[in-house]
């Protein structure tokens, strides 16, 4: 399922006093299977780009087109569009409602009207996508702890089956241990399925781990696009509008500075890891 955002603009408040151009002029492409990380310091416009792919904000001017299908039409019905496009906002669980984990997950299923057998079934996959046991299906999910609470948010919006998974900072406000669980569930969802995923977040550490293309927005503009090694390598680009790179490329560029033959192109403590290992066993001395 591919993405075409052609000119968007979106302006908050337009003709009074507290106007904002939260979108300005955004041209973009996203291709079936990506994995995109969308950065940019808060009111950068990034929540704001991704509320527009399900329709849930009309642009001020310009398209998006999803699978040939232009969704920005004044006429156009959406829910065939968020049956596809699924859109997890920052702190999910607080939006869940229904008694049981599988009333709530199974929610969206029976909305589309879908028999007793089918609802069972994408509920059933959908627990196991994102690690949940199965078991769990008649606990209430306030019972849960915070990182299981957001498996069953992020499950419900998978038991529709969506081609296209936006995800609002999906490890914010967890402990470390759930950050590592969520965060590896998505990784395995993506290795898995044939899904698109964008996600937005604060961590250059989580974006440098997982996505294979980085976009990075300023004051509503896209600024930066590209992998995130070569993101990465403009430091001071970044540090421009705000936002730095992972903590272990500083560490490495430091390194080189004593050690010139270290690679400082390094972008997470793994490649880091075997970087020095690899760099220790070259000058060992007998």
């Amino acid at each position: 399922m591919t993405i075409k955002i052609n000119n968007l603009t979106y302006i908050y408040n337009p003709g009074n006093p507290f106007e904002v151009k939260a979108l300005d002029d955004i041209n973009l492409n996203i291709d079936n299977g990506e994995f995109i990380g969308l950065i940019g310091h808060t009111g950068s416009g990034k929540s704001t780009l991704i509320q527009h792919l399900n329709g849930l904000l009309k642009p001020t001017s310009g398209s998006i087109i999803i699978n040939d299908f232009d969704i920005t039409e004044k006429k156009v019905k959406l829910k065939k569009i968020r049956e596809k496009v699924g859109l997890v906002f920052q702190y999910p669980e607080h939006q869940l409602f229904e008694e049981t984990v599988y009333k709530d997950i199974g929610f969206g299923p029976k909305n589309l009207g879908l028999n007793k057998n089918d609802i069972e079934k994408r509920i059933k996959e959908s627990m196991e996508l994102v690690g949940l046991d199965y078991n769990l299906k008649d606990r209430s999910p306030f019972e849960l702890s915070g990182g299981q609470r957001r498996r069953v948010a992020i499950a419900g919006v998978l038991a529709m089956k969506p081609d296209i998974l936006i995800l609002d900072e999906p490890a914010a406000g967890l402990d470390p241990k759930g950050r590592d669980e969520i965060l590896g569930q998505i990784e395995s969802l993506y290795k898995n399925n044939d899904i698109t995923i964008i996600l937005v977040s604060h961590s250059m550490e989580d974006v440098a781990k997982l996505v294979n293309r980085l976009i990075v927005m300023h004051n509503g503009k896209i600024k930066m696009d590209g992998s995130p090694r070569e993101i990465f390598k403009r430091i001071y680009k970044l540090e421009e509008v705000g936002l730095a790179v992972p903590q272990i490329t500083y560490f490495m560029r430091a390194l080189k500075n004593k050690f010139s033959d270290i690679k400082d192109d390094i972008i997470t403590v793994d490649e880091a890891k075997e970087e020095i290992l690899k760099y220790l066993r070259g000058n060992r001395h007998d």
